[in-house]
């Protein structure tokens, strides 16, 4: 597989309650290292791929931290920058039975969102580049996001390197300017070849409602994307049914231009962490695609990825391609 995939984000650290605890139960916290587009790195570094992170981390030891764990994941971080800054923080309080998960973020003023396109150099970590990986979370930061999101994109374009995109829709940090999302999003939407979304994404995009109501709804939802998208060749996405937090049922679908494939539901019980099942699905499904597997097999991979994802504490996945492949939605004995 030559060539590199490039991610560009924020990295984020997570505090979580442990043991599901109320945050006014907790005088301790559990710090972990994550943000989406980091995320995705970490999991497609952990399946084999060769993986760039392009962000800032402060020159902290909290910074030392984060890029201390993209590197344990196996993902490079050689175009990592580093100056002086506050890292980007968001705080966890874990769920339980009826009760799900609630975030708050602390991440204004972050170095990384405080940054300007002259801080990175695109062109040149696109060089040799298979596919440029971002999400909407960096234009969800404010205008100066906007910029940055812009610009890696317009480099994508010049350079001919493919894009995906992951709506990653965060209405909290939206709502936290006068922000245009569906314009914004919209405009970046047109350099992606690969869309990580489902038809909330589309609606937003399109502004007209769709509904996930069955295949045939959802196939509606995907061909006006494509319509609407010339660039775009896949749009990938789950659905999900929360019975409660420590049991979901998740299926995953594909669309091409050509037709779609979605799989059968499966049971996700005994949950371990949820943060970052979406991005675990984002890094299965680009691994089976830069493979060159069918719709099938790549929904599969996206299917597998996340399910798995829910069995592992923190953001990133890290799970390795032999697991992957060994995948049982039965689950089973100890692997000797």
């Amino acid at each position: 597989m030559a060539g590199h995939v490039l991610c560009f984000g924020e990295v984020l650290l997570r505090f979580a309650t442990p043991g599901h605890r109320l945050t006014v139960q907790c005088d301790a916290l559990d710090m972990v290292v994550g943000g989406a587009e980091a995320n995705v790195a970490a999991g497609l570094a952990s399946l084999g791929h060769d993986v760039k992170m392009l962000t800032r981390l402060p020159s902290s030891p909290l910074g030392d931290k984060a890029r201390a764990a993209l590197g344990a994941a196996g993902v490079d971080t050689t175009l990592v920058g580093r100056a002086p800054g506050r890292m980007g923080l968001y705080f966890l309080e874990s769920g339980a039975g009826l009760r799900p998960s609630s975030i708050t973020y602390d991440r204004a003023g972050s170095l990384f969102a405080g940054s300007s396109s002259g801080d990175f150099d695109f062109a040149s970590a696109l060089e040799g580049a298979r596919l440029l990986h971002l999400s909407g979370i960096t234009p969800a930061l404010g205008p100066g996001g906007v910029a940055l999101a812009q610009a890696a994109v317009a480099a994508a374009d010049a350079a001919g390197v493919p894009v995906c995109f992951d709506g990653n829709y965060r209405a909290l940090l939206w709502e936290s300017w006068d922000s245009d999302p569906r314009g914004i999003l919209t405009g970046l939407m047109q350099s992606a070849t690969v869309m990580i979304g489902n038809h909330r994404d589309i609606s937003l995009l399109l502004g007209k409602a769709f509904s996930g109501d069955g295949s045939e709804r959802r196939r509606e939802a995907a061909q006006a994307a494509f319509a609407a998208f010339p660039r775009l060749q896949l749009i990938a996405s789950t659905a999900r049914h929360v019975v409660h937090s420590g049991h979901h049922r998740i299926a995953a679908r594909l669309d091409s231009r050509e037709g779609a494939h979605q799989t059968a539901e499966v049971d996700v019980t005994g949950i371990v962490d949820r943060i970052g099942t979406g991005d675990a699905f984002a890094a299965g499904v680009l691994h089976k695609w830069l493979e060159g597997g069918d719709l099938v097999a790549t929904a599969q991979a996206g299917l597998a990825y996340t399910v798995l994802k829910h069995t592992v504490p923190g953001d990133m996945g890290l799970v390795g391609a032999e697991e992957l492949e060994a995948f049982s939605a039965s689950g089973g004995d100890v692997r000797r």
